[in-house]
């Protein structure tokens, strides 16, 4: 699939537009020249990528509350999206130990209230839910987690996600499998990429650390994750909605992730950032005795590859120098939407070279 051809004029909805993830997406979306609605909160933090990279200059944007079914019906009925990206969410792990009660109505009755949308409005020909790789039930295994693994995420965060795989389901069941509108959900390892800002985040630490000239302080070195650059999952996220809008038998239940060989742990990906940066850079160990968080989670993707062709591009060691190279230049003060395009344009030249995400029985 040509991403460029295929969204182009498309009507598209973002739900966490002005979020990290969201940010990039719509980026990607306008240069295709999709025509982009984006629902969301203001952006969650200062800085952010949102902002820097002038993301409200070519989309329609609205400021709301997922949560709010009203309002987010009626950006529906103004919008007439053929294609929905619920990326909307509370998404710190530790933020939801702080306030549970916001992370499940944000996470459970707002991924309700996207659904129910778009069961409301037949316009919407392909529908998206990017979960986590945190929905499953962790048994700290040393192998990857398949979509048919059950679905049990231990703290707040994880667990709402995985109520929100569940209401997706529910809807698909109930609803979605007599209409036109094809459904699926994409389970996404760690994301790392220039503009991340968040707090509790191991990348947002390092640059943090790293332009204030101090070490960096790692809590969980030791932890397994699969790290993976943020172009990769929304490569694959555009592919998945893109297919089974032109075929609904491409809707399905997916894990996102880089290659086994790339989950590494966290005090790996330090160093590697370490490596990247210059300049001297350290990092030490320091636990905080802070609340539970999973030792070892790894993505088994081979149901996206076999169905889609799909493969990653560009390993961790990439990954973390794309986003090293992003916050240098946004701490010299330069143009950080050009170095963002500049990585959109040498990321998706190197899928249409590949040939990549091209579905094996390709309709």
């Amino acid at each position: 699939m040509n991403i460029d051809t295929f969204y182009q004029g498309k009507k598209v909805l973002v739900t966490g537009h002005t979020g990290f993830k969201g940010s990039w997406l719509c980026r990607i979306l306008t240069n295709a020249g999709a025509e982009v609605t984006g629902y969301s909160l203001t952006p969650p933090t200062e800085p952010n990528l949102y902002s820097l990279c002038q993301v409200n200059e070519k989309i329609h944007s609205v400021i709301g509350d997922i949560r709010d079914r009203d309002k987010l019906m009626r950006v529906f009925d103004e919008a007439n999206p053929e294609i929905v990206f619920h990326l909307a969410a509370q998404p710190i792990v530790r933020d939801s130990y702080k306030d549970p009660v916001y992370t499940y109505e944000t996470n459970v009755m707002g991924t309700v209230n996207i659904c129910e949308a778009v069961r409301l409005h037949p316009c919407v020909k392909s529908f998206l839910n990017i979960t986590t790789d945190k929905v499953y039930k962790n048994n700290e295994w040393e192998w990857g987690y398949r979509e048919d693994e059950p679905l049990d995420g231990y703290d707040p965060y994880s667990n709402s996600k995985s109520c929100s795989e569940l209401v997706t389901h529910s809807y698909i069941n109930s609803f979605y499998c007599d209409m036109e509108v094809a459904v699926s959900t994409a389970r996404a390892g760690n994301v790392i990429g220039g503009g991340d800002f968040a707090n509790d985040r191991i990348i947002p630490d390092c640059v943090r650390a790293a332009m204030e000239k101090k070490e960096i302080i790692v809590r969980s070195p030791h932890s397994t994750r699969p790290y993976q650059h943020v172009l990769e999952p929304l490569a694959a996220y555009l592919t998945i909605a893109g297919w089974q809008y032109e075929d609904k038998s491409y809707a399905g239940f997916y894990n996102v992730g880089p290659d086994e060989h790339d989950c590494i742990t966290t005090g790996q990906l330090v160093d590697l950032f370490c490596r990247s940066w210059g300049e001297g850079q350290k990092w030490i160990s320091q636990a905080d005795n802070g609340p539970h968080e999973a030792n070892f989670l790894k993505l088994d993707c081979s149901r996206l590859k076999r169905v889609f062709g799909w493969k990653p591009k560009w390993n961790v060691e990439k990954a973390v120098e794309k986003t090293v190279e992003w916050f240098q230049v946004y701490a010299a003060g330069k143009d950080v939407a050009a170095c963002m395009d500049a990585q959109i344009q040498e990321f998706f030249d190197s899928i249409r070279k590949h040939d990549l995400c091209t579905p094996v029985n390709a309709v």
